[in-house]
């Protein structure tokens, strides 16, 4: 359980430091930033990874189960415009609260998914899990409130100097609910598929956490399908073709990259600790993962000073929710030990 728990932990230290490097990129509109980085994120990678890494790679795709790829296909395409609107979020509302608000709320719904194929756990364990969710919950909701208090804070210094704020926090955060509730696919995608390609990938000979890898090839070439369409349409739609074009391509790729790498390597780390924390470890493994990611990524806004005109208030509020956050990720991780 604990190699399990540290590698679920390891994983969310990842996917929360992954879109830190976009702050840096320069020339670049959103629109291409995030169109190269679902390019690399969603094809490049994970082909490369797979493709090089799985030992009898058309074997095992090509004797999937139809339904599996259907189940796996369909929730990951759901994900894949849940993770679209949380690159669009994270522009509206910041790193910090941008995170907190869209994997809170994958937190709630996405650790409950995978019972649709797990079971339920004995009641015991499915308490703690309950209320450790319920905690969690309570540390979204102050994290919203921060969010709203700081926006308030933002608009009354940008009054007083006669300037304007930046869009509504009202908008990025029902963004960030209604694009978590979508991005919970990758849970359930993963519990569907997992049992298959573990079985299928030891058979030819891999090593257990090869079974990871394997995972996050159909769910992230299924989610990219979506990504793909929509990016392309706004880069003709804002006429952003031409701002590839600047002396600051070659870092902006490098910057982007890395970003890609990361996040990757985040969601198939998450997929190796699930398997290592056993029968409850898809629904306690994403609620650690991501509750790990959070806290990063608030720790990285703060330190990118996207805090610097909130009041005392908002950030006690801010605190106070990664606090509830964590002690509910505890009280999840104490679950998982009953089991």
């Amino acid at each position: 359980m604990t190699e399990g728990v540290l590698w679920a932990i390891f994983a969310g230290l990842m996917l929360g430091l992954y879109a830190l490097p976009e702050k840096f990129t320069k020339g670049f509109k959103y629109e291409n930033t995030w169109s190269l980085f679902f390019l690399l994120t969603m094809f490049v990678v994970p082909i490369i990874a797979s493709v090089t890494l799985i030992q009898g790679f058309g074997e095992i795709f090509g004797n999937m189960p139809t339904d599996i790829w259907i189940k796996m296909g369909l929730t990951s395409f759901l994900w894949g415009i849940g993770v679209m609107m949380w690159s669009k979020a994270i522009n509206h509302i910041g790193l910090s609260l941008g995170f907190s608000i869209f994997i809170g709320t994958i937190i709630l719904v996405g650790s409950l998914l995978p019972f649709i194929e797990d079971g339920l756990p004995p009641s015991n364990v499915l308490t703690f899990i309950l209320v450790g969710i319920l905690v969690v919950l309570l540390g979204v909701i102050l994290n919203g409130k921060a969010g709203l208090t700081r926006e308030k804070d933002e608009k009354k210094i940008a009054t007083e100097k006669g300037g304007s704020n930046k869009g509504s926090m009202v908008t990025g955060i029902m963004i960030a609910v209604v694009g978590g509730l979508l991005a919970t696919g990758f849970s359930y995608a993963n519990a569907a598929g997992r049992p298959y390609l573990h079985e299928a990938s030891i058979a030819q000979g891999n090593a257990d956490w090869i079974t990871a890898v394997a995972v996050m090839f159909p769910i992230f070439l299924s989610g990219g399908i979506v990504m793909t369409a929509y990016f392309l349409w706004q880069l003709n739609a804002k006429k952003a073709w031409g701002d590839f074009k600047t002396p600051a391509f070659g870092k902006n790729l490098f910057l982007i990259l890395i970003m890609a790498v990361f996040h990757y390597a985040a969601s198939a780390l998450f997929a190796y600790a699930a398997f290592k924390l056993g029968a409850s470890g898809n629904t306690v493994g994403y609620a650690i993962f991501n509750t790990a990611s959070v806290a990063t990524a608030i720790v990285s806004g703060l330190v990118t000073k996207e805090w610097i005109s909130a009041s005392p208030k908002a950030r006690n509020l801010l605190y106070g929710g990664l606090g509830c956050m964590i002690a509910g990720i505890v009280i999840v991780a104490y679950a998982n030990g009953l089991g």
